[in-house]
This record gives structure tokens, sequence and C-alpha cells, in this order.
């Protein structure tokens, strides 16, 4: 039983040091790059913030007009007004985190072409590591609950053509 390899086991390699060679020095070239595109990485990560906004206000607008709109048209329109407004604070929520680790990658990398401090760019390329693993868990969430909606659009039209609802 012990001569069992799990051929899904994670490659071992044997314990280096915490800073290889060499792992500090960039190119030129590669510092030219980061410099171009550390105030691009700023300029999304504020417009990230200021849609945010925009759509904690936009909700908040919504959620008046609907709430105006059914007590209104009360017979013809019975949205429920309570799922408006969550449904805005999700869609903040999920623009915000992209933001703060775009625009905190081209602060620290704005910080680090003035002090070469290694620790500037480790910061900066963990903001980075953190923004595509939010990608990646969004994209996993994604793949997870478009069959459920897909499954739930067809239950509904169904209902719907055959009169149930």
């Amino acid at each position: 039983m012990s001569d069992y390899v799990n051929p899904y086991n994670s490659p071992e390699s044997p314990i280096v040091p915490e800073k290889a060679q060499n792992a500090g020095n960039l190119t030129e070239t590669m510092l030219t790059y980061l410099r171009e595109a550390s105030p691009w990485m700023r300029f999304i990560g504020i417009l990230g913030f200021i849609y945010c906004g925009f759509m904690v206000i936009g909700g908040l607008i919504s959620m008046a007009g609907v709430a105006a709109a059914s007590s209104i048209l009360n017979e013809f329109f019975t949205f429920p007004v309570f799922l408006v407004i969550p449904f805005y604070l999700l869609m903040a929520v999920i623009v915000f985190f992209p933001s703060l680790f775009t625009y905190n990658f081209g602060t620290k990398i704005r910080k680090y072409q003035f002090s070469n401090s290694d620790d500037d760019l480790e910061q900066a390329f963990k903001n980075n590591k953190s923004l595509w693993k939010f990608y990646g868990i969004l994209c996993i969430i994604s793949l997870a609950i478009f069959p459920v909606i897909i499954i739930l659009a067809i239950v509904i039209g169904v209902a719907a053509v055959s009169g149930i609802f």
C-alpha cells in the first residue's frame, strides 16, 4: 500500500532559499514596461472605484424608482423592490476588489521605481497575483452558476408556455 504514488500530486522540490539569486534584478526593458504600465493601472483602478460608486448610487436610484412605480402602478407592476439594491451592491463589491488590486499594483510599481526596494516589488506582484486569483475564482463561480440559470430559464419558460404562471 505504501508503494502507491498519486499521479495527481503536486511535484515535490527541494527546499530553496526564500530569495533566489538575481531575483531583484530587473532589466531596463522590464523596468520601462512597468513604468509605462503603472499610470494606466492606477487610472484603471480609480475608474473602477468611480464605477463602484455609480453602482451604489444607481442601486439607490433604481430602488426609489421601482418603489415609486410599484406604488403608482400597483396592479400592473409587482417587482420585488428588495431585490434591486442587493444586486447593485453585489456588482459594486465584485468590481471593487479587482480595482483595488489593480490600483495597488500600479502604486507599488511606481513606488518601486523610486525606492528600488524588493519589498515594494514583492507587494506589487502580490497584488497582481491577487487580481488574477480573484478573476479565477469569479470565473469558477460563474461557470458553476450558468448551468443552474439555464435550467431555471428552461423550467420557467416551459411553465410560462404551459400556463402555470
